[in-house]
């Protein structure tokens, strides 16, 4: 087996156009750089989440990984395969390598069609006829804990939780080796969450597959996830092993996020470090440090010099005063 990752995303740029002619002549920007340079690699058996708020750019990388948004610029490396500006109809048999699951459990279903014909639908686009759909159709509810019966029903008659498993059947249908899941657990319970994260990792195990997951759940990310890269107006701000991340973050946004996510341990004493609510808007990105606007450690620096990307253990990150670092002791000392 090859050392190469299963795929590699280098300095990834996504723009949107706004306003067209009237507003160059204005004066306004006529685009904006909803993903700004991104790099990242997935190792073969791994999962790499997407962590952020709504806006900082995750689903759009996802779905620019995917073919389903144009990238500006950058480099997207699949087994190898350069995929930038590939003709749609090389896309058809990527798609069977690389398999998406979208964020509404049953809203991503087709209401008019019944859970057997959900899940055959994927070997009759890709003209699988040679396949048993039925017996195909009865594998891949066993392999998602469904009973049999439920290829009868339609997606009104599943729960959110039922309704998810059968969104990851048609995912594995195909039998890919990737599976970009874009807020696996949205809408469902705690508990429901627990069960569709389980069958995700027992699958990735069974089938040797890997995973990009898209949340702003950190229960998720830490369940699940292997490494981890938290986004911010459209840039990784850090990026690097879950569990190192967790134990000491070192970016005060991926602090925030971590200290807003529920402490299970009563005993445990919880620091919430508390956020402006308002993120600035990609058409007026702050100078310097983006996150200045909303950082409770922010000095005079942050707000004119962008800082450098750093790395310390086994985390890369981007902050002039990092945390739970000598700079954190330091910066109290002098206020």
């Amino acid at each position: 087996m090859t050392s190469e990752p299963l795929l590699t995303v280098s300095d990834l740029r996504v723009r949107f156009r706004m306003g067209g002619i009237m507003a160059g002549l204005s004066g306004q920007p006529t685009s904006i750089e909803a993903v700004a340079g991104v790099s990242f690699s997935l190792e073969r058996g791994r999962t790499f989440a997407l962590v952020g708020e709504s806006g900082s750019g995750k689903t759009t990388l996802a779905r620019a990984v995917n073919g389903l948004q144009d990238a500006a610029g950058g480099s997207i490396r699949f087994e190898g395969r350069e995929l930038r500006d590939i003709s749609k109809a090389d896309w058809k048999p990527l798609r069977r390598r690389m398999s998406m699951m979208f964020q509404d459990p049953v809203g991503s279903l087709s209401p008019r069609l019944s859970v057997r014909s959900i899940l055959a639908e994927p070997f009759a686009i890709h003209g699988l006829s040679g396949k048993d759909a039925n017996a195909e159709v009865l594998r891949l509810l066993a392999l998602v804990g469904l009973p049999r019966d439920f290829a009868e029903r339609y997606p009104h008659q599943l729960s959110g939780g039922q309704a998810r498993r059968v969104g990851v059947a048609r995912a594995v249908a195909l039998d890919p080796v990737l599976i970009i899941a874009d807020e696996p657990t949205a809408g469902l319970d705690v508990s429901v969450q627990g069960e569709v994260l389980n069958l995700l990792n027992d699958l990735r195990d069974r089938m040797g597959l890997s995973l990009l997951i898209i949340t702003h759940n950190l229960h998720v990310v830490r369940q699940i996830a292997d490494s981890m890269a938290v986004m911010y107006l459209g840039r990784f701000v850090e990026d690097g092993e879950t569990e190192a991340i967790f134990a000491a973050p070192h970016h005060p946004y991926t602090a925030a996020l971590l200290s807003a996510n529920p402490e299970p341990d009563p005993d445990k004493v919880h620091n919430r470090i508390a956020l402006p609510a308002e993120v600035p808007s990609l058409l007026a990105r702050p100078s310097g440090c983006e996150f200045h606007t909303r950082c409770p450690f922010a000095r005079d620096k942050c707000a004119t010099d962008a800082p450098h990307p750093m790395r310390m253990g086994a985390s890369l990150f981007t902050c002039h005063f990092p945390l739970n670092t000598e700079t954190e002791a330091a910066r109290a000392s002098t206020g």
